[in-house]
């Protein structure tokens, strides 16, 4: 179904059922696919909703910015065209780090938060001519592929890794160039040690990306209470190369709060 936010429609995907609701946030090159074999292990417990981020996938190619803020005021809104009452934010890599931003805002009704190979809140550190080839990865095909084969570390079956490619194409050149150019940039550090809710960080052990030690410095001291937990040999697409790992991680995470949430 289409939902319009912001002055964009957002393409948005939901199964499953439950009181507590699940809303996924994607990598950069993904969408809402990027979650579907995890979701496909927790929808029979939860309301799972995962969408396009704007620039993404079905969602809206119009806008003109695509900060961190705005994909943080996204899930905000989009959040609140739905009516949830009690949810828990998922979020892979740049969706991640808007969903630390959104988290920040302690917004009525969240109750956790899952990182899953996250970009951390402060500016990341990267060569400008790699910066620069970020940019026009997502052109085509070829780079596509080459993009891929940089970050997922474990083989991909071939459907799943047909639908990564075409994901990474069916993106905005503006959503292609924000990331790397604009919101990779952006520095969330004062912000997200307002976080309140339970916090965990799953990361992956070989993530050539957003590196294990980088999370351990920038992230984890700034999130108060947040728990990481290493995934051996996985890289940075931990939602497709160990989809089972994810959503039992994620399950058991879920468990825990609701357990010590009803021990007060």
């Amino acid at each position: 179904m289409k939902v319009r936010v912001n002055g964009v429609e957002l393409h948005v995907e939901e199964q499953g059922q439950g009181d507590l609701a699940l809303v996924f946030l994607h990598f950069y090159g993904g969408s809402s696919r990027t979650w579907n074999q995890v979701i496909a292990g927790l929808k029979d417990d939860y309301r799972c909703v995962a969408y396009d981020q704007r620039g993404w996938g079905d969602s809206d190619k119009s806008a003109s910015s695509y900060s961190i803020r705005d994909l943080a005021d996204d899930a905000e809104a989009l959040i609140r065209e739905l009516g949830l009452k009690r949810y828990a934010l998922v979020g892979h890599s740049m969706g991640g780090k808007a969903a630390q931003l959104l988290s920040s805002r302690r917004p009525a009704g969240l109750e956790a938060l899952v990182l899953v190979a996250p970009s951390p809140p402060t500016p990341q550190e990267m060569p400008p001519e790699m910066r620069r080839a970020m940019v026009h990865f997502y052109d085509s095909r070829e780079g596509a592929e080459i993009a891929l084969g940089n970050i997922a570390l474990l083989p991909l079956e071939d459907a799943v890794r047909e639908q990564a490619l075409e994901d990474m194409q069916r993106s905005a050149p503006l959503a292609r160039a924000a990331w790397p150019e604009t919101a990779m940039l952006e520095d969330i550090s004062a912000e997200v040690a307002n976080i309140g809710v339970p916090t965990l960080v799953l990361a992956g052990e070989s993530d050539p990306v957003d590196r294990l030690e980088t999370l351990r410095r920038e992230l984890l001291p700034r999130i108060p209470h947040a728990e990481l937990r290493a995934i051996p040999h996985t890289g940075h697409l931990s939602p497709l190369e160990v989809p089972d790992r994810i959503r039992a991680e994620i399950a058991s995470f879920l468990a825990e709060c609701k357990r010590t949430s009803a021990a007060r």
